[in-house]
């Protein structure tokens, strides 16, 4: 077992021989959006990213289901072949999985892949001096919940859909291609929750530009109104504690940056020298990217105005 209890990560991995390890995962949730079969992919695409995380690739997947007895069968067929068609997207292959009743819908899976035991992407790779760059906007969890409040705009959830839909192999496999060791998936706990778990297990800091950090078209006004999830308020109460906020960030920023997401974009440490290669890259091929701030010495996660001509280090790299 390379990755386990131990040192807690996005998946476990265990290490077949030299050259091969599986990874494994399993995530599963209730509805965030109406659409069954935008829901089902959704879900897919959520479980599999803890496997792009860890730079695995994805080979095979199994079902989680679980649906009260009266949801139509259309319905629970819609959530199916929605997660289906993302995992056939991934390159892997479902087979089968277990269903049981419930009182509310659920749906995940469990996501196995293989890695290079020697070339891992986790939590604890990170190094002072590496640039954070994510790659999916914040906002999903202000969206959904007021899509379920039946206060979102349309183009709002639209868009929302858009990006949890959106696998995160790209991200995963340019992250690797140029010799990257930290990442993580931005989720349930929030960007500033998550880049908690990696300051800790990799024993820096951070800092990071709030300008520099990407929102979805409806974000601000959504959390503005009050429409915030439980889970970021809870992630706001738990790892608020541990952050230092420049007086000047307001409160919308602070809470869109512990807003929890669903299926969110791959948070990456990126080491300087291979910055100009990965950002080249990104670019060729598409991967929406935002270099945020940097790891530094110490313990500490600093958020402060401004953005990344901020940071004279890199700068230069990224003109």
């Amino acid at each position: 077992m390379l990755v386990g209890l131990g040192a807690p990560d996005d998946a476990a991995v265990w290490r077949l021989d030299a050259r091969r390890a599986l990874v494994v995962t399993t995530d599963f949730f209730t509805p965030v959006v109406d659409d069954p079969f935008d829901f089902g992919q959704i879900a897919a695409a959520n479980a599999l990213s803890d496997l792009y995380a860890m730079g695995a690739q994805p080979f095979l997947a199994l079902n989680l289901l679980m649906v009260p007895p009266d949801l139509p069968t259309e319905a629970v067929a819609a959530i199916l072949r929605g997660g289906a068609e993302k995992v056939k997207e991934a390159g892997a292959v479902l087979a089968g999985g277990h269903s049981v009743q419930d009182r509310e819908p659920k749906y995940g899976l469990v996501a196995i892949g293989m890695a290079d035991p020697e070339a891992l992407l986790i939590k604890g790779g990170a190094r002072p001096g590496d640039v954070l760059v994510l790659t999916k906007p914040l906002g999903t969890g202000v969206t959904a919940t007021a899509l379920k409040n039946g206060r979102a705009a349309e183009q709002d959830i639209t868009e929302a859909v858009g990006w949890m839909k959106r696998l995160n192999a790209v991200g995963g496999r340019i992250a690797l291609e140029n010799g990257l060791h930290g990442a993580t998936d931005v989720t349930g706990f929030g960007l500033l929750g998550h880049l908690s778990e990696m300051v800790e297990a990799s024993g820096c800091g951070a800092e990071l530009f709030v300008e520099s950090v990407p929102f979805l078209g409806g974000a601000r006004g959504y959390a503005a109104a009050g429409e915030v999830p439980g889970g970021t308020r809870d992630n706001r109460k738990h790892f608020g504690k541990t952050i230092e906020f420049d007086a000047s960030i307001d409160d919308v920023d602070r809470t869109l940056l512990f807003d929890a997401q669903t299926s969110g974009g791959l948070l990456l440490a990126v080491p300087v020298d291979r910055l100009p290669g990965f950002l080249t890259q990104a670019v060729l091929e598409d991967l929406p990217h935002w270099p945020l701030g940097r790891f530094i010495e110490g313990k500490t996660i600093r958020v402060r105005p401004g953005s990344l001509e901020d940071m004279p280090a890199v700068r230069p790299d990224v003109r």
